[in-house]
This record gives C-alpha cells, sequence and structure tokens, in this order.
C-alpha cells in the first residue's frame, strides 16, 4: 500500500471520527440532552427541544440554558400592521458541540408589546417585505426575560443531506417545495416542526406547539411536494 493511498484512509477516518463526535451527545451538567432532532411532546402536548419547553421556559431561562444574554428586539410586519412580535436573537451558540443560530419568539400579549413599541428608541426599516425593527427601552426588554417563549428557529452551521435528516428527524408526513428559492420543506406536525432545505443543504428548523404548527403552514399555502431530480 503506497503512501499517498495510506494518508488518504487516515485522512478518511479522521473526518470520521470528527464527524461521530459531532452527532454523538456530549454529556451536560444537567443530563439533558440537547440536540435539535431529540424532540418530545410534554403531557399537555407542549413541545420540548434543547431542553426547553415551548409555552413554559421563560427567556431568562433560555439565557442561562445558552449563557448569553441574547439581542431582544420588537417587530411590526408590514401585512399585519396593527400585529406586533417580540424576538430573542442568539447567535453563535454551542450545543452539544454543535454551533447554531437561535431565535427565540416570545409569547407577550399584544397590547403589551403595543406599550412597548410607543416607548421604542429606535425604528429600523426592514428590506423586502416593509416591516420594522423596534429597539426596546431597557425596561421593557427586562420585561421581556419573564415572558414565556412560543417558538424555536434554529438556525445550524453545518449542513444536511437528505439522508441524514430522515435518519436523524424520521420520515416526514408531507414535503413542499418552494420552485423560486428550491428550498423544501420537511413537515411534522405531530411533532411541531418544519424544516427547510435549501439546494445546498442549509437548513432552518422551526419549532413550535403542534396546536400552533397552523401558523407554519399559512405561509406555505399553495405550494406542492418538489419534484424529484
Amino acid at each position: 500500500m503506497d503512501r499517498t493511498m495510506i494518508l488518504s484512509i487516515l485522512a478518511a477516518a479522521v473526518l470520521g471520527f470528527v464527524g461521530m463526535l459531532l452527532l454523538m451527545p456530549e454529556p451536560t451538567d444537567d443530563g439533558i440532552i440537547r440536540l435539535p432532532w431529540q424532540i418530545h411532546q410534554d403531557t399537555d402536548g407542549r413541545t420540548q427541544v434543547f431542553g426547553l419547553t415551548l409555552g413554559q421556559t421563560t427567556l431568562a431561562q433560555v439565557r442561562e440554558v445558552f449563557e448569553e444574554p441574547g439581542e431582544v428586539s420588537l417587530f411590526k410586519t408590514a401585512d399585519e400592521p396593527s400585529r406586533f412580535a417580540a424576538e430573542a436573537y442568539f447567535e453563535r451558540i454551542y450545543l452539544q458541540r454543535l454551533r447554531a443560530n437561535f431565535v427565540i419568539s416570545l409569547d407577550a400579549d399584544q397590547t403589551l408589546l403595543e406599550g412597548m413599541y410607543d416607548r421604542g428608541l429606535r425604528i429600523s426599516q426592514l428590506g423586502g417585505g416593509g416591516g420594522k425593527k423596534i429597539k426596546l427601552h431597557p425596561a421593557d426588554a427586562d420585561a421581556l426575560a419573564n415572558r414565556p417563549i412560543r417558538a424555536i428557529s434554529y438556525l445550524p452551521k453545518a449542513k444536511l443531506d437528505e439522508a441524514l435528516i430522515e435518519q436523524r428527524f424520521g420520515a416526514p408526513s408531507s414535503r413542499l417545495g418552494e420552485p423560486k428559492t428550491g428550498i423544501v420543506h420537511w413537515l411534522y406536525p405531530e411533532r411541531g416542526v418544519d424544516l427547510g432545505r435549501d439546494r445546498q443543504g442549509h437548513v432552518v428548523i422551526q419549532y413550535v406547539n403542534p396546536a400552533d404548527f397552523g401558523e407554519l403552514m399559512a405561509p406555505l399555502a399553495g405550494l406542492a411536494p418538489p419534484r424529484a431530480d
């Protein structure tokens, strides 16, 4: 066996070992496995993932898990001008050795958010849809720390191929494709998961309670299953 072949085999072995490390659970101090495919529903039907429970875990508790404060902002959508959404953005979070960005949507009353909008320090116009991003008054940002989380968007750095998605998440109930972007949505309504994957393997995984899955489906109305390549 020549030197080139030996080096190739060693390189493949190293890459395989690194891949195993990335996909194997890493022990945590509290014993909780925080992997994106470890999804459960509690007795009340609430989605549990990353050791967080939608509708119960607060933003303050998320900060304890992530060990980061995140950036809290208020958004006003263009299609529904009277509707507000509060979100916390966490960048470069490592869980189980996997790096990802997180967008945590908070459950807050619209009347409460409207008051925060009126007290906002700065309003920025968002591109594309014409929505607005509001920098909150510090007191209002602090108050949101006690609000429960409503949804999670998980944006991993790693690319995922279809075989790995099905191996880890299982076969979806259905798949819908976006013709313009090439994004295919893998839908798991009973688990509250919409996994969107583009042609290059980049994914965004959205988690909601199964009872709220209709909100994820609304923007996908009219889409059809993707055509086979």
